[in-house]
């Protein structure tokens, strides 16, 4: 019994962070589960991002998201991705490999705190999938993000966070509220197993444009 309480904290801390063999099986696991890339394009849909916006995406994973977003944002727009995990900063990068060499996507290996170079700090969106509960500091994470409104008039939409249950969802918005993002609405997706999206709008007076819906998931 202890022996499999310990395999299984194993491969749950490789999810958190792959690495090594393991994390490329895990990466494979990621990008190839049915649900999972369902969830990644359900989420991707909902903050109606727009071909001139630049949107970072925080823990890309095996780039799921970033094929869609990169399309979404196929005009002047940009897709710049963080992740603190060499084993999928690799995968994500064979995955999206004509969208970085046409240089609509910029990936990142850093923290989640740190903005993505490539936006110069400015952005219009955030989404997030699978990976607040991940964050080793969620409320300091998003506050990081609360104050990139774009000057020339967009008002970020902070990271859309998917839950599986409203209890999760809950936590979400408390979360983002206590980050400083408004006007959070609950978006169920229904997909097996079920998942709750939360987006939220980052409110800044210098910003006139209504901002779109981001989505984070945990």
């Amino acid at each position: 019994m202890a022996v499999k309480r310990a395999v299984i904290a194993a491969i749950v801390g490789q999810f958190g962070h792959p690495r090594g063999a393991a994390g490329s099986v895990v990466g494979w696991v990621m990008a190839h589960r049915r649900s999972n890339r369902q969830r990644h394009s359900r989420v991707v849909a909902l903050p109606g991002v727009q071909p001139t916006e630049k949107v970072p995406e925080i823990g890309f994973g095996p780039g799921l998201a970033i094929a869609g977003l990169s399309r979404c944002a196929g005009g002047t727009g940009r897709v710049s991705v963080i992740g603190h995990s060499e084993v999928m900063l690799r995968q994500a990068a064979r995955r999206n490999g004509a969208a970085i060499a046409a240089g609509r996507v910029t990936l990142s290996r850093a923290s989640v705190d740190q903005l993505p170079p490539a936006l110069g700090g400015l952005f219009d969106a955030i989404v997030a999938v699978n990976s607040l509960g991940l964050w080793p500091a969620p409320a300091s994470g998003l506050s990081s993000y609360a104050g990139g409104c774009d000057p020339a008039g967009a008002s970020p939409s902070p990271p859309s966070l998917v839950g599986g249950q409203d209890p999760a969802a809950r936590q979400i918005q408390v979360l983002l509220q206590g980050a400083g993002y408004t006007t959070a609405r609950t978006e169920a997706l229904d997909l097996e197993p079920a998942v709750a999206c939360v987006l939220t709008a980052s409110p800044d007076p210098a910003c006139s444009r209504s901002p779109p819906a981001s989505g984070l998931t945990s």
